[in-house]
C-alpha cells in the first residue's frame, strides 16, 4: 500500500531551525491549512495522492511558496507577518489572538542559546556606544 503524500511530507520534512527568518508558517502545526490551500487554489487534494499521481517535493515546495492570500494559509500568513501600524490598529481581537500567539511562540530569541542571547546583547551595547559615544 503506496503512503500517500500527506503523511510521508509531513513526517519527512525538516522543521525550521536556527537561521530561519520570517518563516510565517510551519508544515506541521499549519498541515490542515496547507491542505485546504492547495485544494482551493490548486484543485489539489493532497490527502489523495499515492502512487502514480505521485508529486516531488520540489514540486510541492515550488507550489507551497506560490499559495496566495485568498487561501486559508495565506489569510494566516497575512495576519502572522503584518507590521503596517494603520493595518493592526485595524485588526479584531480573534487577528490580534493569532499574531500574537504566532510571534510569542515563534520568537527567534526562544530558539537562541544562552551564548547567542550574550553575543547579542554585546552586539547591541557596542552600537549603543558607537552611537551615543
Amino acid at each position: 500500500m503506496p503512503i500517500c503524500l500527506s503523511r510521508r511530507w509531513k513526517n519527512r520534512a525538516r522543521r525550521p531551525g536556527k537561521g530561519v527568518k520570517n518563516s510565517w508558517y510551519d508544515l506541521y502545526e499549519d498541515w490542515d491549512l496547507i491542505e485546504a490551500s492547495f485544494a482551493k487554489q490548486y484543485g489539489i487534494r493532497l490527502e489523495t495522492m499515492c502512487g502514480e499521481n505521485d508529486m516531488s517535493w520540489p514540486e510541492f515546495s515550488r507550489l507551497l511558496n506560490g499559495i496566495m492570500p485568498n487561501t486559508p494559509l495565506g489569510s494566516i500568513v497575512q495576519i502572522r507577518a503584518e507590521e503596517d501600524p494603520d493595518i493592526l490598529e485595524h485588526f479584531t481581537r480573534e487577528q490580534r489572538s493569532i499574531r500574537d500567539k504566532w510571534r510569542t511562540e515563534h520568537s527567534p530569541v526562544k530558539e537562541m542559546s544562552k551564548e547567542e542571547k550574550e553575543a547579542s546583547a554585546r552586539e547591541a551595547q557596542q552600537l549603543f556606544a558607537q552611537i551615543f559615544g
